[in-house]
């Protein structure tokens, strides 16, 4: 088995297109998009850094979400620059095991992110008066290392379940990345067993994710339905709708992706989801977050115009 897992060296990434002629203006999109990336993320994270009055648990939540979006998308979007400068992209088999644990990190770091904030902000919309006692620095500094931890554990599950897998015949890659249906599907032994732990433990991710969500915000709405005051019911609209928009798009794309076999994958499908849930997202949430809040508008008024 040792033996057979490690004939195969190195991957080789086909990545987006085989057409020429749209590797360039690819590339320059794809510069762009992580130029956007970058400056919103880590504008983000300067702006909560250097306001005080932005040190808060809501913003401490984004701070990390900014922080983990573009360490999600660093460990994407290089590769797919890469492989449109030259057609295509050779990486050795550890680094491809490495791309995959570090991305497979970064997205279960958000997963719990989310539902994290959801939780804030449930605490902040329906009980208000014991916000500051129910959402200490302690309690908000154990729910992002907690974050951390079951993203560093399941990306190792996730990781070592994939290549354990042998790999002894094709080692093209149709994809622009390392990401786990797409290297499972070369595998030339029996992955039935190994497809199921992705699956189990994805859906395990997810749905508990998604449960807090659901249950937090059920809750949230009841409470705004019951508000008589007009302002009171528009501001707690306002300080959970860029959180509900990052949710849906979030959750929406990677449920496509990874609560179903790698033998029912599209591998072009694959490609555009896969475009949009590692590059345009991450892009995206410091906008959605920015855009519809007064209080990041001010800050970003105060410090850099």
């Amino acid at each position: 088995m040792m033996e057979n897992r490690t004939e195969v060296k190195e991957f080789i990434l086909l990545g987006l297109t085989t057409n020429p002629h749209l590797r360039i203006p690819l590339f320059i999109a794809f510069l762009l998009i992580y130029i956007a990336t970058l400056v919103g993320n880590l504008g983000m994270v300067l702006l909560i850094l250097l306001d005080s009055h932005l040190h808060t648990p809501m913003y401490f939540f984004l701070g990390n979400l900014s922080l983990m979006d573009f360490c999600y998308s660093s460990s994407v979007t290089p590769t797919v620059m890469a492989g449109l400068l030259m057609g295509h992209k050779v990486m050795s088999y550890h680094a491809c095991a490495m791309q995959m644990f570090f991305f497979a990190t970064f997205a279960n770091v958000g997963n719990y992110l989310l539902a994290s904030m959801a939780y804030d902000r449930y605490a902040a919309v329906c009980k208000p008066l014991h916000y500051t006692t129910t959402m200490t620095r302690n309690v908000c500094a154990g729910l992002i290392l907690s974050c951390y931890l079951c993203g560093f554990l399941n990306a190792s599950i996730y990781t070592g379940d994939t290549f354990s897998l042998s790999f002894c015949e094709s080692n093209v890659v149709h994809h622009f990345f390392c990401d786990i249906p797409a290297i499972m599907v070369l595998s030339c032994s029996v992955r039935h067993v190994h497809e199921l732990v992705v699956i189990y433990l994805a859906s395990f991710d997810i749905f508990f994710a998604l449960t807090v969500i659901v249950i937090s915000y059920t809750i949230i709405f009841v409470t705004i339905c019951k508000m008589q005051s007009g302002a009171g019911h528009r501001r707690a609209v306002s300080t959970c709708a860029s959180h509900f928009t990052a949710v849906f798009i979030f959750y929406g794309t990677v449920i496509f992706m990874y609560l179903q076999p790698s033998s029912s994958h599209s591998m072009d499908t694959d490609k555009i989801v896969s475009v949009f849930y590692t590059m345009i997202i991450p892009m995206l949430n410091p906008m959605v977050y920015s855009l519809r809040n007064k209080e990041v508008k001010n800050a970003f008024t105060k410090f850099f115009l």
